[in-house]
């Protein structure tokens, strides 16, 4: 009885779907559609770390490669194990130890702040320098809303059924 009523107000089945459409149609003049501006996002994505990664497809190995990435190696470990040397220092020489701290006390605020950054940056480069060599898992690419397919086969059925 409902489908005859809408029938009636509507139209049938094609003319409901026009009219889903219309609205559809309009409603993105104001609002874009959320699912394809994820898809588009998605795809700029795909074509930027594709672009990205073919500069570091070729690697160079090389004597001087080798001994770059060996110096990029040392500060990780040089810096746990200063800190190490630091606590035997203080126990080894006290005196020399708090002479030395309290000349740190008296560096600036800001060249602080500027130590900070370049130790920041250095290991955030490292980073980025290995995330750019994973690669990512292909995502599906579906450009068929399943929840609208299943509707749109439902009501195929619903119209064909006596």
């Amino acid at each position: 009885m409902m489908r005859a009523l809408a029938g009636l107000v509507f139209g049938g089945a094609g003319r409901a779907r026009d009219l889903g459409h219309s609205v559809t149609t309009v409603a993105e003049v104001f609002r874009p559609n959320a699912t394809r501006a994820l898809e588009l996002g998605h795809d700029a994505y795909l074509a930027a770390h594709s672009s990205n990664m073919a500069e570091f497809t070729h690697i160079r190995a090389g004597r001087f490669d080798a001994l770059v990435n060996g110096l990029n190696r040392l500060p990780r470990p040089l810096l746990a194990l200063g800190t190490l040397a630091l606590f035997g220092y203080a126990m080894a020489d006290p005196q020399g130890f708090g002479l030395r701290m309290s000349a740190l006390a008296l560096v600036p605020e800001p060249l602080w702040w500027l130590l900070g950054a370049v130790v920041a940056f250095y290991f955030g480069a490292r980073e980025t320098h290995y995330l750019r060599g994973r690669t990512l898992p292909p995502m599906a690419q579906t450009s068929e809303n399943a929840a609208l397919a299943q509707w749109q086969a439902s009501t195929r059925a619903e119209s064909h059924d006596p």
